[in-house]
């Protein structure tokens, strides 16, 4: 999974030729959630504290990661995506 951003422990990343709909994966440990990057919809478990600076930086970088979802599906390596400050 290529890696587009880290910030305190979490990893988020998308998948070379994942299925649509356009979705971010970030990754906690032992726990791990899909976002919608169009709708923020969340499927799967997280910490709630480590759960909201994932959807404050997906709301900060929401274009980027649909940009970033494009890149991966045409078989280009995205750039990275600025951390959670």
């Amino acid at each position: 999974m290529p890696e587009l951003s880290r910030f305190l422990g979490i990893v988020i990343g998308i998948f070379p030729r994942e299925h649509p709909p356009p979705h971010f994966h970030a990754v906690y440990g032992d726990y791990q959630i899909t976002v919608n990057i169009k709708t923020g919809v969340v499927h799967g478990t997280f910490p709630k504290r480590s759960l909201r600076h994932v959807l404050e930086w997906y709301d900060e970088h929401q274009q980027e990661l649909l940009e970033a979802w494009d890149c991966i599906q045409a078989g280009d390596y995205p750039p990275k995506i600025k951390p959670l400050e």
